[in-house]
């Protein structure tokens, strides 16, 4: 027995022409966003939804635009999910309903299918011998070939989860069979948490562009994204799962199988961006990469001024090395509003016109006067850099030297990400000259790829840079890339 439970949306949601929530500051102020955060638990006597809410709140950061949890205590399957963060779908009554002994997790950015509840996650089948919940982060690049395989009126939904989903479940067949069938046919990027009944499954693509790890606690198993969410649950780390990989979690432990050969292509932006600094990837923290990134970009692209400040919080670990590589003193210029996070209310014109401040604000009495390095993760628009490059002069700075520790982002994201077309990349038009000239910045450096691909310790041909290089390691076809995506509803 399935149940899906859809709840009462608290806020009220106003939808663009494109589909998407109307709750951005400025529309075109997006850094880069990530698919999805998933969770699984197994834990017999543990309170299954309330760890995965805590899994779920500490991978918030890879998407912010709605969250869902699926429970079963051995009969029956139900999922409660709705659009918002974390802490604004559950509370601690919602989650006092969730029974069960095994739970899955999401919290989604939609890169695929609009930002609606339809579209939430976990998605949920059900057949005549039980049911199926599925979450999943990445992207698919051939899901109109796999819905194909559907009958027509099968899902309402838009999404490439919700093609997987129905395509496990719709023959009823055991669930480790129906995937290790299907899994070698999809093609494109996921890290899956899936489950029926009585059994929790966690797979990855071949290439295991995004990231998924396994973690033990004293009464069961858990799996998620990231190892902090591990951390916050206080599960020990076990392993990363392998790509190519699908395990199998139940009252007989964890069952491993290969349905594919492992081809390693992690996410070089992970290091970057999209992971937490608390995370390890490959066994190595995100903060003394990030670090090690800004000591070498400061090798790499030197210059005289008299303090280093980041960008809070993505360019801070970077801005920390390129201040210790160079001797520079680092310091705090810009002050994060902690509280931004979603809203829902859109700016007053006179609002909008101030642009970041809403999210940032000089400290003028430590800028006024000096030559600065801005350190920051990524130019991907440049309308966020621009601003800032404005603010710091008109806050008094004397030069802005503006430093970026990861290579131009000149091609867009297929597996996952929200890089959507070239035309959208200011380097996918502009020469790094064109760039700082646009932004008004005195100067303007990027690290080398080779330089970024170094400080992860991890070799090239393992690492999947398509969006610094243009080199996808799963063919796509550019000149036909709206097939990737599941354009009408099946």
């Amino acid at each position: 027995m399935c149940e899906h439970g859809r709840v009462r949306p608290r806020l009220k949601y106003v939808l663009k022409g494109d589909g998407r929530l109307g709750h951005d500051l400025d529309p075109d102020d997006r850094s880069p966003k990530d698919a999805c955060g998933v969770f699984g638990v197994w834990a017999p006597g543990e309170e299954v939804s309330k760890l995965t809410y805590y899994g779920l709140y500490a991978l918030q950061h890879r998407g912010q635009e709605s969250a869902g949890i699926a429970v079963s205590e051995g009969s029956r399957i139900l999922i409660y999910k709705d659009m918002g963060l974390v802490a604004q779908v559950f509370d601690e009554s919602v989650l006092g309903t969730l029974r069960g002994h095994i739970a899955i997790g999401h919290c989604r950015y939609s890169t695929t299918g609009s930002s609606v509840w339809e579209n939430a996650q976990p998605t949920l089948s059900s057949t005549d011998v039980g049911g199926l919940a599925l979450a999943h982060n990445g992207n698919l690049i051939n899901t109109p070939e796999l819905a194909a395989r559907l009958e027509p009126g099968t899902t309402r939904a838009t999404t490439d989860t919700e093609v997987l989903t129905t395509l496990l479940a719709r023959d009823g067949r055991p669930v480790e069979e129906a995937a290790a069938e299907l899994l070698p046919q999809v093609r494109g990027a996921y890290s899956l948490v899936f489950m029926n009944e009585k059994t929790l499954y966690a797979a990855r693509d071949p290439q295991g562009v995004r990231p998924l790890v396994l973690g033990r606690l004293s009464s069961g198993w858990v799996v998620a994204s990231e190892t902090a969410a591990l951390d916050i649950v206080g599960a020990t780390f076990v392993r990363e799962i392998e790509p190519g990989e699908l395990i199998s979690v139940d009252e007989r432990g964890v069952r491993s199988r290969r349905f594919a050969l492992a081809e390693p292509k992690g996410c070089l932006f992970e290091y970057v961006y999209l992971a937490r600094p608390d995370t390890t990837i490959a066994g190595r923290g995100v903060q003394v990469t990030r670090v090690e990134v800004g000591r070498r970009l400061a090798k790499e692209h030197p210059v005289e001024a008299d303090l280093v400040i980041p960008t809070p919080e993505s360019g801070t670990p970077a801005a920390i090395g390129y201040a210790e590589e160079s001797g520079i003193p680092y310091g705090q210029g810009l002050v994060k509003n902690s509280y931004v996070g979603r809203t829902f209310i859109q700016p007053s014109q006179t609002i909008r016109q101030l642009g970041i401040r809403l999210k940032l604000n000089p400290l003028r009495e430590v800028i006024a006067g000096k030559r600065l390095v801005v350190v920051d993760d990524s130019i991907v628009r440049g309308n966020t850099q621009r601003a800032i490059v404005r603010m710091l002069r008109e806050a008094g700075a004397r030069e802005v030297h503006v430093r970026i520790s990861s290579p131009p982002v000149a091609w867009p994201c297929f597996y996952g990400i929200d890089f959507a077309t070239r035309a959208e990349l200011i380097a996918g038009s502009l020469s790094v000259e064109e760039i700082r000239a646009s932004l008004g910045a005195d100067s303007l450096g990027y690290i080398s790829l080779e330089g970024l691909t170094e400080a992860t310790t991890i070799p090239e041909n393992r690492l999947c840079r398509a969006c610094f290089n243009g080199s996808y390691p799963i063919p796509i076809d550019q000149d036909n890339v709206g097939k990737y995506v599941l354009e009408a509803k099946v």
